[in-house]
């Protein structure tokens, strides 16, 4: 078997970093320009908000459908079929995005475009975790998602730019550039090892027939959701929590760019200290307290300024660095003939996880009549139930790879 690179800027490195570039880009561009869009469409304030959320769900059940399919892809055929057939479809399909004239047209597209993006962060965090040696595997996906998360920056950056359907044509073409250059990256030679055995590859319902398997599975998945409880209810819609604490001025899209300006930040420390003290779980947690302190903070600032707002967004955003934590666990945590099904739905399930948080949120706004007791019950429970799956996770931290699931 070929002797794992040690070097942290190789080929795969480098072009996984800017896949997860372009997917946060298109990811993260419809809550940029949602309201824009949907305004260009025809939609009144109200339609704006509804059709907001439905969109959004719907592009997160694309991403949760499709994080199984890549998944077992990538575990059956490899993990660079993975990289290039997502990266393909989700630019196409944020092509197409930009022709749109009906609403029906914007949610079929997000919904195809959710499947493209599911398998590109998992696929390259997996690739990547095979070729390079244990010590360097969360620093790596750390400064994969670090780097990747500089496309939602750059989303807001291009929107103060162009109009609404250029963002579109501009990520799709990103995406089909990019797909070009990947053509130099060579598959996992672990993949290749087990691929000449008789082992079952890419059997999604074997995460179902272990209770420990499934167990592990799950953990991972709960210890993520507070990422997208801070991304999908308090940043997509931090205009709305603004006006409900008499704070004026507040721009989602500015706040979608410095949360995850500081998520990337968040991201790349998370790896490195994560080597530092050669443990995952450590600092997990030390992030999530992080996260935590600033959701309350985000609930307490009745009456301050957008500044303070959008410095909330930032200490949010730096706590939630510790999604690199699930991504890279999710890898390690199951072997070779699973780890694509793993690493790539793991983050899909936590994405595909949105409408349901969204609707927890909903039901808890309307039960106390409240948009800001809705908000910060909704993330105790979500905090509470990622503290409780950690806490009996197993460490995985310098995890041989090389193994199989029976």
């Amino acid at each position: 078997m070929t002797k794992p690179s040690g070097s942290l800027f190789q080929l795969a490195v480098i072009l996984s970093a800017l896949g997860f570039f372009v997917d946060i880009y298109d990811l993260l561009l419809f809550t940029i320009v949602r309201k824009d869009s949907l305004a260009d469409l025809g939609l009144s304030p109200a339609e704006i908000l509804t059709t907001g959320e439905l969109l959004i769900s719907t592009q997160m059940i694309g991403m949760l459908l499709g994080g199984i399919a890549f998944g077992i892809l990538g575990d059956k055929k490899g993990r660079l079929k993975v990289l290039f057939a997502s990266i393909l479809l989700y630019s196409i399909a944020n092509i197409l995005n930009g022709m749109i004239t009906t609403v029906n047209q914007y949610i079929v597209l997000r919904f195809i475009a959710g499947i493209g993006l599911a398998g590109e962060l998992g696929a390259g965090v997996t690739l990547v975790s095979e070729l390079l040696p244990k010590e360097k595997r969360s620093t790596a996906a750390g400064l994969i998602a670090g780097f990747g998360l500089m496309g939602a920056v750059t989303a807001f950056f291009v929107h103060e730019e162009l109009t609404w359907r250029g963002c579109y044509y501009t990520g799709g073409i990103l995406g089909l550039i990019l797909l070009a250059l990947r053509f130099n990256i060579k598959e996992s030679s672990l993949f290749h090892a087990m691929h000449r055995s008789d082992v079952p590859r890419g059997n999604f319902l074997m995460f179902f027939t272990s209770r420990k398997r499934f167990t592990r599975y799950m953990q991972i998945i709960l210890i993520g959701l507070p990422v997208w409880y801070i991304i999908a209810v308090l940043i997509t819609f931090s205009d709305r929590f603004g006006d409900e604490m008499g704070i004026e001025g507040v721009d989602p899209a500015k706040a979608v760019m410095l949360l995850y300006l500081a998520i990337a930040v968040g991201d790349v420390a998370v790896g490195w200290l994560s080597e530092k003290l050669k443990s995952r779980k450590k600092v997990f947690f030390m992030f999530y307290a992080i996260a935590i302190l600033f959701t309350i903070l985000f609930f307490t600032q009745h009456g301050k300024s957008a500044t303070t707002f959008y410095w909330i967004c930032v200490g949010l955003g730096f706590g939630a660095g510790f999604n690199v934590i699930y991504l890279t666990m999710g890898v390690e945590q199951f072997g070779t003939n699973l780890r694509a099904s793993a690493g790539i739905s793991v983050p899909n399930m936590v994405r595909g996880s949105v409408p349901l948080i969204i609707l927890l949120f909903k039901y808890l706004r309307d039960v106390f009549d409240s948009y800001l007791t809705g908000g910060w019950i909704t993330g105790l429970i979500l905090f509470g139930i990622g503290t409780m799956a950690a806490i009996f996770l197993e460490e995985t931290h310098g995890k041989d790879l090389d193994f199989i699931e029976e």
